[in-house]
């Protein structure tokens, strides 16, 4: 039987910490007839999804379980056959997450669509680490840079980034972190502090520590792998800062 109005809509899962998913999300898991979701999103936001068929449609070390057209396909026939789709992705969908492309698609396929934005890993997890993106006398602006492109080499913007005096926030970069670097001393910029931080806002979390010259030896040192975001910048020694304020507080009390 045909549904009347099918209709896609595109949730923002959030960085990892499942009291960071907003109640409009919720509300649309709870509605939900079935929930697309990605490898990065925190399953117990599932639980929300209580009358929806659940298709994992994630990758995790390379693996696809579906490619990107399959995804495509399946929001359009299941919408189509059984009503609402609710396809959830981590952190916010617009930013590096490929919500726009598929409600594009979706829209051209006669589909509803919209989209409930999320919490954004590249603001969230260095907050979690008290490392603020911009900080008077510090930085006065912040790039977000994917660091590997659809062609799978190191994003250009990354060069003139390391240019600049703003904090820059590379996802999908450890791959490419030794040619991160390279650009950063290029630019004079190799006692920059750098933070590198594994499985944000979750109970998993990691960090690292170092400068442009001393992370790679830091990343090996501590095996951090993906997921991680890196922090690059004067802001990141604001957390050392705040972590010695308390000690000394706590010391003279």
């Amino acid at each position: 039987m045909p549904i009347n109005n099918p209709k896609l809509t595109v949730v923002g899962a959030g960085p990892g910490d499942v009291e960071l998913f907003t109640l409009k999300g919720i509300r649309a898991l709870e509605s939900a007839d079935v929930v697309l979701y990605d490898a990065l999103v925190n399953p117990e936001l599932l639980e929300y999804a209580t009358n929806a068929e659940l298709i994992f449609v994630g990758k995790r070390k390379g693996c696809y379980a579906y490619q990107q057209e399959q995804i495509n396909d399946l929001i359009i026939a299941r919408a189509k056959s059984h009503g609402h789709v609710v396809r959830l992705k981590g952190g916010d969908p617009f930013i590096f997450g490929r919500g726009a492309e598929e409600m594009q698609v979706a829209a051209a396929a006669g589909l509803e669509v919209a989209v409930v934005p999320g919490i954004s890993s590249s603001l969230a997890v260095p907050a979690y680490q008290n490392i603020p993106l911009t900080k008077r006398g510090s930085s006065e602006s912040f790039w977000v840079i994917t660091g590997t492109t659809k062609a799978h080499k190191i994003s250009n913007d990354i060069k003139l980034a390391a240019q600049s005096s703003a904090t820059v926030v590379i996802l999908m970069g450890m791959s490419k972190l030794a040619e991160i670097t390279a650009l950063f001393r290029e630019s004079g910029k190799k006692d920059t502090p750098v933070a590198i931080i594994q499985d944000g806002t979750t109970s998993k979390e990691r960090i690292g520590v170092g400068t442009v010259d001393t992370i790679e030896t830091v990343v090996q040192e501590l095996k951090l792998t993906n997921p991680s975001i890196i922090v690059i910048g004067e802001v990141v020694k604001h957390r050392e800062q705040l972590l010695n304020l308390q000690l000394e507080i706590a010391q003279n009390a």
